[in-house]
């Protein structure tokens, strides 16, 4: 993202209880990395409902699609814990449950524990690997006295497995409110139309048994 304006790079637009409108971007793959054929600007599902995934095809408007956050979602707060060499900086509100962090590293994303993450659980380049693999952008450390939130990704979104669109590359989300601490570089938006916090995704596809054949 070296040397890139906001003028320059992809957008994607969240119109009120429609799709998402992306604009600009050359990268849409599917979950098995093959690339989907896009024009200039294409709309993609956010119901979960579309006959014709990932593109929207109208349903949204025929079911009573709502795109508003949910009183109850989980609260946008970040929480800081320092260790011996890394602190880690975690917001729960953006979390998509992906379960990178607790599948990779269990002595540090620590399950039903309290404090929940450890970080002197494991060597401080295998949490930095691990933050760099978690598509929310909820997790970012700080080493050294300088705090790292960002990837050097290409802009490009994924569509994942019965799961998110994973977006990476700085793509600029227009007319949303981020969560504390998180990167705008890459993050996850809804699919599946159950997230309580959209448009981020909250892992409520797992809930929802959201399939997308």
């Amino acid at each position: 993202m070296d040397g890139d304006t906001t003028e320059d790079r992809p957008t994607i637009d969240c119109p009120e209880n429609g799709p998402y409108i992306v604009k600009g971007l050359e990268s849409l793959s599917g979950s098995d990395g093959a690339a989907i054929a896009v024009k200039e600007t294409f709309a993609l599902c956010r119901c979960g409902r579309s006959d014709n995934k990932p593109f929207c095809d109208g349903t949204h408007a025929k079911i009573g699609f709502t795109s508003d956050k949910q009183a109850e979602r989980v609260p946008d707060h970040r929480d800081s814990y320092a260790g011996a060499r890394i602190t880690i900086h975690d917001n729960r509100g953006l979390c998509a449950h992906a379960g990178v962090c607790t599948e990779r590293l269990a002595a540090v994303w620590r399950m039903n524990q309290e404090p929940w993450i450890n970080p002197d659980g494991a060597e401080v380049e295998a949490i930095i690997e691990t933050i760099g693999r978690c598509p929310s952008g909820a997790l970012a450390y700080t080493l050294g006295g300088a705090e790292h939130r960002d990837l050097d990704q290409p802009p490009a979104i994924q569509v994942t497995r019965d799961g998110p669109y994973r977006v990476t590359g700085g793509v600029d989300l227009k007319g949303q409110a981020w969560g504390e601490g998180t990167s705008r570089e890459h993050y996850t938006l809804c699919r599946c139309g159950a997230s309580k916090n959209k448009p981020f995704c909250d892992g409520s596809h797992w809930h929802a048994g959201f399939k997308a054949e």
